[in-house]
């Protein structure tokens, strides 16, 4: 058999317990059961993006987060009319979706319009509140955008995976879109001028025009089709059941008009005192606990990463072709995908099987195993960088294989690859932000928690920024003292 047939064998049994999990996921139960299972956890697991005030967004509370909103009150409706505790998970609004088919939510509640392509892959609810598209400008604009009309060749921004992009691809189609994942983000880009407007619901776009005098809503005369006009709660396929609980709480709540009464009153209470205590310091508890899980992840990361990569070095240099070839392919096939697509498909994927599976183990695994296939690279260049006629003189002297590495070889190729590990690890200090996009509690998500609550922008991103450098300029300075000590001995 050539090398190149062993190779692909080798790959092919590798990646074939990946493509197994896609087929579990698929497997639907003949009878729905929805609600016995979420009343059998205990809890019910509501997936939303909490950067979209008066639906959902954080605000701080003796020093803690808490989610608050239309759309929160509605999941704590729903979980005691079914005798459940209420769990929020808070990701990227374009990740829910894939969250929920892959069984990590119960359900989304997220201001999620019902279109007919979601409609296709996950159940909704009626629709629980229904809201006219506005646009948020800049203020220093408003006598030059008005209506739709005037937006032509302009940049408008929206929400990826929104019916808000969908409305801007089919109705401004003469604009530039530019659709980014976070609501907060494209807020950044209208005051810095990367765009010109952005789409979302009325109640939103006025809670951000309230809450920054630089910005203004407006009302530019979206035609919106009725089918798809409003919010609703997405469960997964399949779930009759869990639709018609929902339904009830729906029909309980707007008997009562809460919505109206209740429920926006209360999110604007929030709103109003957020924006009152809303200075950077305020926050300073969420910046520390950013740092302390960016720095479990890296350190885990470093941890796992370099056993793991020690032992794929060896056997991408061992004499067996079978070691050799599954190390090749690990190698070649984790950096040939990015980070970011990894840790979604640890999550995602795998956890779609142990559902058990927390978000943070999660990104500890992902980045680990991204990390692994980088050292591996780097500690067979040392190890290759050794002249082979130390190896010859260790082994001539009565060394066995394996005291030559330990004695010889490994030490002197340490020395040699220190500078590019101490890269690599810098390196994940930064790439674990990745883990951002699964719910992870590291810097760049409690960022991101800090703007949705404070309005601001800019001002978040430059500290978390400076936080980023000094964690890393610290580490790059111990690396280097190891470094000399290295060297002198």
């Amino acid at each position: 058999m050539s090398k190149l047939k062993r190779l692909f064998l080798v790959c092919t049994l590798m990646f074939a317990v990946f493509f197994s999990i896609e087929q579990v996921s698929v497997k639907a139960d003949s009878t729905d059961n929805s609600v016995e299972q979420i009343k059998k956890s205990g809890k019910l697991v509501v997936g939303t993006s909490a950067d979209y005030p008066p639906y959902e967004f954080t605000v701080k509370e003796n020093g803690q987060t808490k989610y608050v909103g239309i759309d929160i009150e509605i999941a704590k409706q729903l979980a005691k009319n079914l005798g459940v505790k209420l769990e929020i998970k808070n990701m990227s609004f374009d990740s829910l979706l894939v969250a929920l088919e892959s069984h990590k939510v119960d359900a989304i509640i997220s201001a999620m319009s019902p279109t007919d392509e979601r409609k296709k892959s996950v159940d909704f609810s009626n629709i629980y509140y229904t809201g006219k598209q506005y646009m948020l400008i800049n203020k220093k604009d408003a006598s030059k955008y008005k209506t739709l009309s005037d937006f032509k060749n302009a940049t408008v921004g929206a929400q990826k995976g929104s019916i808000q992009y969908e409305l801007v691809q089919e109705q401004l189609s003469s604009s530039t879109l530019k659709g980014l994942s976070k609501l907060s983000d494209l807020v950044i880009a209208l005051q810095s001028g990367k765009v010109n407007g952005i789409v979302m619901e009325e109640p939103t776009a006025k809670a951000y025009a309230a809450n920054n005098s630089q910005l203004v809503a407006i009302d530019p005369g979206f035609t919106e089709s009725s089918g798809e006009n409003g919010s609703a709660i997405a469960f997964a396929k399949n779930s009759p059941a869990l639709v018609a609980v929902a339904n009830k709480t729906i029909a309980q709540i707007k008997k009562q008009d809460l919505i109206n009464k209740k429920y926006i009153p209360q999110a604007a209470k929030y709103m109003s005192t957020s924006t009152k205590n809303n200075t950077m310091w305020s926050y300073w508890t969420y910046f520390a606990k950013g740092i302390e899980y960016t720095l479990i992840i890296t350190i885990a990361g470093v941890f796992f990463g370099f056993i793991l990569g020690t032992f794929l070095s060896l056997m991408r240099l061992s004499e067996s072709k079978l070691l050799h070839s599954v190390a090749v392919c690990y190698i070649e096939f984790v950096r040939g995908t990015p980070l970011m697509v990894q840790v979604m498909f640890v999550y995602f994927g795998i956890g779609a099987v142990i559902q058990s599976l927390p978000a943070l183990t999660a990104g500890i695994i992902a980045v680990s195993l991204n990390s692994a296939a980088y050292i591996a690279e780097v500690i067979r260049s040392g190890i290759e960088s050794i002249p082979v006629g130390q190896t010859e003189a260790a082994r001539s002297l009565g060394m066995s294989k394996q005291e030559t590495y330990r004695y010889v070889v490994i030490p002197q190729a340490l020395k040699n690859i220190w500078p590019a590990l101490g890269n690599e690890f810098v390196t994940l200090i930064k790439e674990s932000s990745i883990v951002s996009i699964i719910g992870v509690s590291d810097l760049m998500y409690q960022t991101q928690l800090v703007q949705s609550a404070t309005y601001k922008g800019v001002l978040p991103l430059f500290i978390a920024m400076l936080i980023y450098f000094v964690m890393t300029f610290g580490l790059s300075k111990l690396l280097n003292l190891f470094e000399r000590k290295l060297n002198h001995g």
